[in-house]
């Protein structure tokens, strides 16, 4: 594989940082690296594969030098200003945040999921959200083989899924100070509760888990519901996933479908207490899926346990394999 330039944009915040150890744990071949950031940042020194690098400003003039791919995870607004600006220049953006996720003209993608998608990106690609990604992974298996009709979320999604404020609100209440960031104390609490609430009773999470994963599985006719919840977890998202297939199915084909899925590690041995915990997936790239049991009250229901790093699978690493993906493709 050839190497590329890549711009990291957020490059000191909790996910670009991420995206940095990623890059450098899976070796994707960098052969020039621009970290990138708010004025504020610039001038900050970053450390690269044990070099040093000088975090630049981000503006339009950032664009003019030789990026191939550029890692966006600055926020929507930053997103929506300097993403098309980095497009038009000839860099392929890969977004972390929620600016292009449902914009029919970018592809929404999961390299287990969907990576034909990336066939038709116009240079720039979306990342899903965070507790999307890891539903998709796991739900994609029973789709192929089975069929989905309906999908119930319940999630339970650790503090760092909203950046350094909440993960410090965690640490402080466990401290016994005041909250700064959640409406109410996260410590020894749960809050169900995570972005806005809208008119339909829902919040942005619960919609975007709906919307998302319908675009992501190019299928409108799914019926979805959410909801999504914060507990006091510093990493890794946790979800209790309730599917009706449209074919009938024996458990063990299940566990075989996911004993050979990419992306995925079955643990499922109750008796054992064997099944998928935040602390086993905290910095790890693959989703875990266990507690596979019948939902008896409906035809073909199932019940499964979705644990995965948020930080890492939904967001870091899913954008950095993104990559991978593209340079497998050609797509670079």
């Amino acid at each position: 594989m050839k190497s590329y330039n890549v711009a990291v944009v957020g490059a000191t915040g909790m996910v670009g940082q991420k995206m940095l150890q990623v890059l450098a744990e899976l070796k994707f071949p960098v052969k020039n690296l621009y970290p990138m950031a708010s004025k504020r940042s610039a001038g900050k020194e970053i450390i690269f594969n044990g070099k040093p690098y000088v975090v630049q400003e981000l503006c339009d003039e950032a664009f003019d030098q030789e990026i191939d791919i550029a890692l966006f995870s600055a926020g929507g607004d930053t997103s929506e200003r300097f993403s098309p600006v980095a497009a038009a220049k000839g860099v392929i953006v890969i977004d972390n945040s929620s600016a292009f996720r449902m914009d029919p003209t970018v592809p929404l993608v999961v390299p287990e999921v969907n990576p034909e998608d990336l066939d038709w990106h116009k240079n720039i690609i979306a990342n899903p959200n965070c507790s999307t990604i890891q539903a998709v992974v796991a739900l994609k298996p029973l789709y192929d083989a089975f069929g989905i009709d309906r999908i119930v979320y319940s999630t339970y999604q650790a503090v760092s899924g909203s950046g350094v404020k909440g993960y410090a609100d965690l640490e402080n209440g466990i401290k016994g100070e005041d909250n700064a960031f959640y409406p109410h104390p996260i410590a020894y609490n749960v809050l169900p509760h995570i972005d806005s609430f809208l008119d339909n009773g829902y919040t942005k999470e619960e919609m975007k888990m709906i919307n998302e994963t319908r675009k992501i599985l190019h299928d409108d006719s799914l019926r979805i519901t959410a909801t999504t919840v914060r507990v006091p977890v510093f990493y890794s998202h946790s979800e209790s996933v309730n599917v009706e297939l449209k074919k009938p199915f024996e458990l063990d084909a299940i566990r075989k479908l996911y004993s050979d899925a990419p992306g995925i590690v079955l643990q499922d041995d109750p008796a054992n207490n064997v099944y998928p915990l935040a602390r086993t997936a905290e910095n790890t790239d693959e989703v875990y899926v266990g507690r596979l049991r019948r939902d008896e009250s409906i035809d073909n229901g199932l019940n499964l346990w979705v644990v995965a790093d948020n930080i890492r699978k939904g967001a870091a690493s899913n954008a950095v394999q993104i990559a991978f993906e593209l340079a497998k493709r050609g797509l670079i």
